[in-house]
């Protein structure tokens, strides 16, 4: 914080859509809004042409009760739609169909791991099923309307302002992201505005006994963005009520380019929104043995499979909670697990060396599948090295290799000699050459620089071209300079 007297207060919204076939209220296909020709996936409900009526996608509420239980939520026996008058050229009806009292999911939580090793944990206080609207494109010409994503299923998960730093909103928005992308039901993908955040951002002094006024940045499409903005708003917003101004309840849009907020329009209340109880729409009766049945069918979500990390395979908290992190990545470990090798090497192996070929290639974590490197022949590599068939830094030099051809490691280890030197005639050979060529150290060592035992090691390996095993070579080289001793 610019200033310890002040707390950072958010509350998140975060929109995901759901990955059901067809919209919330028609048989109308759901598809990549970005990627298909504009206006083809729409009909009359979508139009929101006259005379048309809604009907409920049973599935979109499934999907919504699993995120709903993920998150540790309670589900009402009732629920129930609401119309919202919201007034959006790409909302044709000129009003969302959404829920209002009588929302899916209440009092729910997400625990979050900080950096300073802290757990804290972030109270949800809703998670409520409506429809999205289509997307306007403003070009010099005019404005361009697309109403392909008119009507997807789009869940709003609510939180309360439990977050009290930009770090914190970071680690909650992506627990939250890998948890949607373990139950499949959104893939996480913000570049297509299939998750987007809504930080509501105030400042608290430490002699306020209440909230003061809030502002919302609207539509973030990246959770650096969001991190940005809630550093930047809290710092505006000090300042503002430090100099006396004041903070005006707004909606708030982030300029990436110049690393700001600016003020799209001062904030409506719930009230001018109109809700009332849909019409054309039943009240849903969530029957208990409903929600049992979508419970048991829920898959290991990541605290759960951290934990199964962490007790069954003996990784430490860090490395576990990297690994499922991203559920690719996690995906990715299991399946080299599977053929066999160690979990602590390969955790070591993947966390340290396949993540900083990723970062130095570009390549997000996510995108591990893309590789050329399988599973399988990570595992190979790993198998290899714990085998003592090539040292840690021959493999380090196999896996990049492996990273740029997608060859086997076995396969180039065989095809370029790299396999380890554990045989004693060539390692007291490479020991008898480095003692000869280093007559100096030698000496220096033996009156009582122990130091210098690192140095001339390394000197053996380099001799042995670094394919020396070290365990051989460090036992015989302290044997060779005892020998001198005598």
């Amino acid at each position: 914080m610019p200033n310890s007297d002040w707390t950072t207060i958010v509350g998140l919204e975060i929109h995901a859509e759901l990955l059901t076939e067809s919209k919330m209220f028609s048989a109308c296909p759901v598809v990549d809004s970005v990627t298909a020709p504009p206006n083809t996936a729409v009909d009359p409900v979508s139009m929101g042409l006259p005379g048309t009526l809604p009907v409920i996608n049973k599935r979109a509420l499934e999907m919504a009760m699993m995120v709903g239980l993920a998150l540790n939520c309670e589900i009402p026996p009732i629920n129930q739609f609401a119309r919202k008058s919201y007034f959006y050229p790409d909302l044709p009806k000129g009003y969302q169909i959404s829920q209002y009292d009588r929302p899916l999911c209440v009092n729910g939580y997400v625990d979050i791991d900080l950096s300073d090793g802290t757990t804290q944990r972030i109270r949800i206080r809703r998670a409520h099923l409506e429809e999205d609207t289509g997307k306007s494109m403003h070009t010099m010409d005019g404005s361009l309307i697309d109403l392909n994503r008119a009507g997807v299923p789009l869940l709003e998960i609510v939180t309360e302002p439990d977050i009290h730093s930009a770090e914190a909103a970071e680690a909650y928005a992506r627990k939250l992201r890998t948890i949607l992308q373990y139950l499949g039901v959104n893939d996480g993908d913000m570049s297509k505005g299939i998750m987007r955040i809504e930080p509501n951002i105030s400042v608290r002094h430490k002699d306020d006994t209440d909230y003061r006024t809030r502002t919302e940045v609207k539509n973030l499409n990246s959770i650096r963005s969001l991190y940005r903005s809630i550093e930047y708003e809290t710092t505006r917003q000090i300042k503002a009520w430090e100099n006396g101004e004041g903070v005006r309840q707004a909606t708030m849009g982030w300029d990436e380019a110049k690393q700001r907020t600016v003020v799209q329009r001062y904030k409506e209340s719930a009230e001018e929104y109109r809700y009332f109880p849909e019409p054309d729409l039943p009240i849903v009766e969530v029957s208990r043995e409903w929600v049992a049945e979508i419970r048991a069918g829920l898959p290991e979500l990541p605290d759960a499979k951290r934990d199964r990390f962490m007790n069954d395979l003996g990784l430490s908290r860090y490395d576990a909670s990297v690994l499922v992190a991203d559920q690719s990545i996690a995906h990715y470990f299991d399946a080299a697990l599977a053929e066999g090798a160690n979990a602590k090497s390969l955790a070591n192996w993947l966390i340290g060396q396949l993540f900083g070929l990723l970062n130095s290639n570009n390549i997000e974590r996510e995108a591990i599948d893309s590789i050329k490197i399988t599973p399988q022949q990570f595992a190979g590599l790993v198998k290899l090295v714990d085998g003592g068939t090539i040292n840690k830094a021959t493999g380090v030099t196999v896996l990049g290799e492996m990273f740029e051809t997608g060859d086997d490691a076995q396969q180039i280890v065989d095809a370029k000699g790299l396999a380890q030197i554990s045989d004693t005639g060539a390692v007291d050979a490479a020991i008898a050459q480095m003692i000869a060529e280093n007559s100096a150290w030698v000496d220096e060592y033996l009156s009582g620089k122990d130091k210098l035992f690192g140095p001339m090691m390394g000197k053996v390996m380099g001799i042995l071209k670094g394919q020396g095993n070290p365990g051989v070579v460090k036992e015989l080289l302290a044997k060779a300079l005892e020998a001198k001793r005598k």
